[in-house]
């Protein structure tokens, strides 16, 4: 795992306490694409209280606000798949 997949990991861990959580390094299925050069390609699935009753829009923001510093340094892609506990 690279430092910045350990940072990424870290952070969303203490921002949204995750209970289930999965983070993917998808950065080698965009090999030659232009945005492979201004950063790494990742997709998260997190399952987190923090999302109950929210839309996902609103979940959305919580992992960008949560991220900011990777997001502008080192993240070009995010997939997020961000759900509250029960939903399937």
């Amino acid at each position: 795992m690279s430092q910045l997949s350990e940072r990424i990991e870290a952070t969303l861990r203490e921002a949204l306490q995750p209970t289930e959580f999965m983070l993917q390094d998808d950065s080698h299925l965009h090999t030659g694409h232009a945005g492979a050069r201004e950063g790494s390609h990742y997709t998260v699935r997190l399952v987190s209280e923090r999302f109950a009753g929210l839309n996902r829009v609103a979940r959305h923001r919580l992992v960008y606000d949560a991220l900011r510093v990777q997001m502008q340094a080192g993240i070009h892609a995010l997939v997020i798949d961000a759900r509250a506990p029960g939903e399937a």
